[in-house]
C-alpha cells in the first residue's frame, strides 16, 4: 500500500512541475512574440511574465558561447536588429530553455528625406550594376551575372568605356570600392576579393573573405576601412591592408524596422549610403552604431527603369554634395540634389 500511496505522489508531483514547466514555457513564448514585435531600444530592461519569474532561481540570456543575467538590453551583448537567444531559466536544480529572437530598434525615427533630380546621364543598359562609385569624373562600375562580370570605367555622361577588364565565367562579380591605386572588388558566393592597379586594370591579388561574410554584395571606403555587406542586416569594417581582417560590424536598424538585404554602399560626409535590394530605398546609416538616420524613397525613378524583378535600384555615388543614383540595366544615372 506504501509503495502505491508513493507512486501516486511521485506521479502527481510530476504532473505538476510538467505543467508547471508549459505554462512558463507558454507565458515565455507569449510575452516574446510580443515583444518582437514591438522591440526594444538599448539600455531598456526585460521585463519577464510573473509565472518566469516566480520562484526562479536564475534567469539567463546566452548568445552562442556568450551569456549573461543581466536583464537589460546592453550594446556588450545585443546588437541593433535581431538577435537570436536562448532563455535560461532554473527552478528547483533544472534548467528550462527557450530560444528567443529580441528585437532592438534605434531610438530616434528616420527621417523622410527629400530629393530634386537636377541632371541625367546615360547608363549602359547592358550592365547589371553591382557595385558603382564617382572619381572626379570617371565612374567606376563593376558589372554582375556570371559570363557577364567585369570591371569598367567611364567618363559621366558617355557610356564609352575608357577601360575594363572581364572576369572569369564562373565569377559573379558584386561591389567595388578604391583606396590609393588600388580597386578592391568583391565576388556573390566564391568568398574572394580582387584587387587591381587602378590605373591599368592589371590583377595584383586575390583575398579570401573573413569567416562572418557569407556573401559579397557592396562595397564602400572612409578612407581607413573597407565597408562591406553580405545581404544581411550587417555591414562589415575589414582593413585593407589585410582585406581577410574583419576590425567590427554594425546591424542596421530604425526605430521600428530591422533591416536585411542591405547592398550598395557609399560613404559619404561621415555616413553610410545604403540601398536595401529589391526595395527603392536608400538608407542613410551612422556606420558607429548602424542606426538609421534618414530614408530616401526612389519609388518613382525605380518605375521608369524596372521592368522585372532584376532590374533594381543598384547604384550610389556623390557628385559634390550631389547623389548619383542608377540601377541594375538602367538607361540613366540620375543626379539628386538632396534637400
Amino acid at each position: 500500500m506504501k509503495k502505491t500511496f508513493f507512486l501516486g505522489v511521485f506521479i502527481l508531483t510530476l504532473l505538476v512541475s510538467c505543467n508547471k514547466e508549459k505554462e512558463i514555457i507558454d507565458s515565455l513564448i507569449e510575452y516574446n512574440t510580443e515583444m518582437e514585435t514591438k522591440g526594444y531600444h538599448f539600455g531598456d530592461k526585460i521585463n519577464f511574465p510573473k509565472e518566469v519569474t516566480d520562484n526562479a532561481e536564475s534567469i539567463t540570456i546566452s548568445f552562442g558561447d556568450k551569456e549573461t543575467s543581466k536583464l537589460v538590453i546592453d550594446p556588450q551583448y545585443f546588437t541593433l536588429g535581431d538577435n537570436a537567444v536562448t532563455i535560461n531559466i532554473t527552478r528547483d536544480g533544472k534548467v528550462i530553455t527557450q530560444d528567443a529572437t529580441i528585437n532592438v530598434f534605434a531610438k530616434s525615427p528616420e527621417k523622410n528625406l527629400t530629393y530634386q533630380v537636377v541632371a541625367e546621364y546615360p547608363h549602359d543598359t547592358n550592365n547589371f550594376t553591382e557595385g558603382f562609385y564617382l572619381d572626379g569624373n570617371t565612374i567606376y562600375e563593376s558589372v554582375g551575372l556570371e559570363g557577364k562580370s567585369k570591371l569598367v570605367k567611364y567618363t559621366l555622361g558617355s557610356t564609352q568605356n575608357l577601360n575594363e577588364v572581364k572576369q572569369p565565367d564562373d565569377i559573379f562579380s558584386e561591389g567595388i570600392s578604391s583606396i590609393g591605386n588600388k580597386i578592391f572588388q568583391l565576388t556573390y558566393r566564391t568568398k574572394i576579393g580582387f584587387i587591381y592597379d587602378k590605373s591599368t586594370f592589371k590583377k595584383i591579388s586575390e583575398f579570401p573573405f573573413p569567416n562572418a561574410i557569407g556573401e559579397g554584395w557592396g562595397m564602400t571606403t572612409d578612407g581607413k576601412s573597407l565597408i562591406v555587406s553580405d545581404g544581411t542586416k550587417n555591414i562589415y569594417f575589414l582593413n585593407p591592408e589585410n582585406p581577410s581582417q574583419l576590425k567590427r560590424y554594425i546591424s542596421v536598424a530604425g526605430n521600428t524596422e530591422v533591416y536585411d538585404s542591405i547592398n550598395e554602399l557609399e560613404y559619404y560626409n561621415n555616413s553610410i549610403y545604403a540601398n536595401v535590394w529589391q526595395k527603392p530605398i536608400i538608407l542613410k546609416i551612422d556606420p558607429k552604431t548602424g542606426e538609421v538616420l534618414g530614408k530616401f524613397d526612389f519609388s518613382e525613378l525605380t518605375k521608369q527603369n524596372t521592368k522585372g524583378e532584376d532590374d533594381v535600384l543598384n547604384g550610389i555615388a556623390f557628385k559634390g554634395n550631389n547623389m548619383l543614383v542608377t540601377g541594375k540595366n538602367w538607361s540613366k544615372i540620375y543626379e539628386v540634389k538632396i534637400e
